[in-house]
């Protein structure tokens, strides 16, 4: 199982991407769990400078923007 996270303030932005990957996961019947994360040390921690950010098993996959289904799907095939 792959777990994801969603790195943001909580913004709206960072709130409509965690629910738009959850529901890609739900769609492709992919195994990952969706964690969002809003606490900024931790979002530091991944030296993330801009949000929404998605992280992928520890490995940070892409930041500034809401990422694309076909970028989702491959990132937890």
């Amino acid at each position: 199982m792959k777990t994801v996270k969603v790195l943001g303030s909580g913004c709206t932005k960072c709130v409509k991407t965690a629910e738009f990957i959850q529901q890609v996961v739900e769609q492709q019947g992919l195994d990952a769990t969706v964690i969002k994360e809003t606490n900024p040390e931790a979002i530091m921690n991944y030296g993330v400078m801009s949000t929404p950010a998605v992280v992928v098993d520890e490995q940070v996959k892409h930041t500034g923007s809401m990422p694309t289904a076909e970028q989702i799907t491959a990132w937890l095939a």
